[in-house]
């Protein structure tokens, strides 16, 4: 696993491989072997007939990697996407905890595993809350790797540095009492508009909720770019 200290400028250095020299995944979910760290994949059944979209989806704070495979797998794993879930080494994600580096190298050393293991021909990082923060935050700083970022009632944006413009899906309830929409939601969708990126924002009446439904509407928009 990468140094933490090396991962402080939030890059992400794994990369797809055109033909995975590993064990192929099994179907269904896996923990991954990381010394130190809990990751969980999950993989959809049966065998595709080439490489797979791949979704890294980070809980929100207090959470764990069980929590978001619960959240997105099984509406992800059923349109043929494999499911990457870290779980954060303190309570919530290292940027938000105060630097970057930890949660950095352990996505970084599991998305390795994952991509020699696993044919990946696209990317999206996603995640809720607290998750959904380090999500655009750190997508914003691999855009090179991360097509998409989905962001489901994020509190902020702090990205350690631009690469790449992934395109970026956010969406936020209007009585949201955790993490307001005014000052959340909707600053993070115009500031990322505002500084060029392509931004579908999507406000529902509700709270502070991850729902099925929610999943859906994000996992459809990411997908149904190449759709055809």
């Amino acid at each position: 696993m990468t140094d933490p200290a090396r991962a402080a400028d939030g890059r992400l250095h794994s990369r797809p491989a055109p033909a995975p020299a590993g064990p192929p995944l099994p179907a269904g979910t896996t923990a991954l072997r990381l010394t130190g760290a809990e990751v969980l994949v999950a993989v959809p059944d049966g065998r595709a007939a080439g490489p797979r979209p791949l979704l890294v989806f980070l809980h929100g704070a207090g959470g764990s990697a069980g929590n978001a495979v619960a959240a997105v797998a099984a509406q992800a794993t059923a349109r043929g996407v494999v499911v990457l879930a870290p779980t954060s080494a303190a309570t919530t994600w290292d940027l938000i905890a105060g630097s970057l580096g930890r949660d950095v190298a352990v996505l970084d050393a599991a998305l390795a595993e994952v991509f020699g293991r696993c044919a990946v021909d696209r990317v999206a990082i996603g995640g809720f809350s607290d998750g959904a923060s380090y999500a655009l935050s750190l997508g914003a700083a691999n855009g090179d790797l991360a097509e998409a970022l989905l962001g489901f009632s994020p509190g902020f944006l702090a990205a350690p540095g631009r690469h790449g413009r992934p395109r970026v899906w956010i969406c936020h309830g209007t009585d949201d009492r955790v993490l307001p929409v005014a000052r959340c939601g909707r600053r993070v969708a115009a500031d990322l508009a505002a500084d060029g990126y392509d931004v579908t924002y999507d406000e529902f009446a509700g709270g502070h909720v991850l729902t099925p439904h929610l999943v859906a509407t994000a996992l459809d928009w990411w997908l149904g770019a190449r759709a055809g």
